[in-house]
């Protein structure tokens, strides 16, 4: 299955459920952040892991990882489990009172939640002080809360410009323009004068979390932020955030954005641009295979890829990463940290990196991790180390709900944007308490 899967928020009902569940009952039974209920344990034994069934490292990768591991560590042996993305918050949620899991694979979104409800593990004691300079800057903050770690970065991932490298010819566009949003509307408006192609450009703008992170993009492109630096008020609704917003409106007036972007999740985009019905796209690192893959596609060998451009401040990328967490219940916490340390290690991703890119700054250098996607991998190691992360609170996917309503409002001609930023804003406080 492709890479976007994950990227899709638990429907309302799931989240629901979920905080209900949560609401019910403080995992770990006393008041310290990432403290649980779980033991250290021996360091030997039997440990079980949650993984998903889909994106980045595939089963057959994990399993031949912890059987490497075990050969490795022979007194510890693991017992990996895996679940669809859209299945494994809520499966992490309802394990974690039993401890039926020692190591679990949290999404970027999740840090505050679990870490404040104590499903996982504060590990930043375990941290390596090395580790804070050896990985790339946006990995390491995967798995970060209130400036301590719960987890370790392991598939890595932001979403990239693609561009159809025919269509830029035959328009008389150089790639290099590309570097600016500004370039990006300039080059957009030619392809159309040009009638190369009529909306040459699609987003994944659907109502839902897809639309949040193509947001979250150009928030960080035009210096915006999602909270006051104290994380206590809302700042999405003024500065680059709402000029984030007005620019995506902006798209859709000159009709240089395909209307059907407001209907489009990552796959529609992929499909879209394909088919050679969109000259520029933004999207995650899967959409470079599938668009060259002639099986697939009618412009394979016409792709081209380029960090997300800048805006009036910066270019970063949205964090799309994923960690692996120690569970806050596991009576096993030593076996299930040193599986941890063993399968996020630089010489493992790297030996895995087709499959997902490592999160080691040394592992670009590397001829073997270079190989394989050379068009991608020096523009990943640029962009790796500068990502944006959605808002790191413990009642995310609420405001992350009531935020992609109001984008929508604005996209949609139902409020200016101004106005449904501020109603998503008034809406977002009473979240934050």
């Amino acid at each position: 299955m492709s890479e976007l899967s994950r990227r899709r928020l638990l429907q309302v009902s799931a989240a629901a459920g979920a905080g209900l569940l949560l609401a019910a009952c403080d995992v770990g039974g006393g008041s310290d952040t990432g403290a649980g209920s779980g033991a250290a344990g021996t360091g030997e034994g039997h440990i079980t892991a949650l993984f998903m069934k889909q994106a980045g490292y595939s089963e057959d990768d994990i399993r031949a990882m912890t059987a490497e591991f075990q050969r490795k560590y022979p007194k510890i042996t693991v017992e990996p489990s895996f679940v669809a993305y859209e299945a494994l918050h809520d499966k992490i949620v309802a394990a974690a009172p039993a401890g039926t899991f020692d190591v679990v694979l949290i999404d970027v979104i999740w840090p505050a939640e679990f870490g404040s409800k104590r499903i996982v593990t504060d590990v930043t004691d375990q941290f390596p002080a090395s580790w804070k300079s050896d990985m790339l800057g946006g990995a390491l903050a995967t798995a970060a809360y209130q400036n301590r770690y719960f987890g370790v970065p392991w598939i890595l991932d932001t979403k990239y410009l693609f561009y159809n490298t025919d269509m830029l010819t035959r328009a008389g566009v150089e790639p290099a323009s590309l570097s600016t949003w500004d370039g990006v509307l300039t080059a957009a408006e030619t392809l159309r004068a040009k009638k190369v192609v009529e909306h040459p450009l699609i987003w994944s703008w659907k109502q839902a979390e897809a639309l949040v992170c193509d947001y979250t993009q150009l928030v960080g492109a035009f210096g915006g932020k999602f909270l006051s630096d104290d994380g206590k008020s809302i700042a999405f609704n003024t500065g680059g955030g709402l000029q984030a917003l007005e620019f995506m409106k902006r798209t859709l007036d000159r009709k240089i954005t395909n209307p059907n972007s407001v209907e489009s999740l990552e796959e529609d985009v992929r499909k879209i641009f394909s088919d050679g019905q969109a000259a520029m796209a933004l999207n995650w690192t899967y959409m470079f295979n599938a668009a060259n893959d002639p099986q697939q596609s009618k412009v394979a060998g016409k792709v081209g890829v380029a960090a997300t451009p800048s805006g009036s401040a910066s270019a970063p990328g949205v964090n799309g990463s994923m960690a692996l967490s120690v569970s806050a219940g596991s009576k096993n916490q030593k076996a299930a940290w040193t599986y941890i340390s063993y399968i996020t290690s630089a010489e493992v991703q790297n030996k895995y990196a087709k499959s997902s890119l490592p999160c080691w700054t040394k592992s670009y250098d590397d001829p073997a991790v270079a190989s394989t996607l050379p068009q991608v991998v020096p523009v990943a190691k640029k962009q790796l180390a500068d990502l944006i992360a959605r808002p790191q609170v413990p009642r995310y996917n609420e405001i992350s709900q009531l935020l992609q309503a109001e984008l929508q409002n604005a996209l949609l001609n139902r409020k200016p944007p101004k106005k449904a930023l501020d109603d998503a804003a008034e809406q977002a406080r009473t979240l934050l308490s």
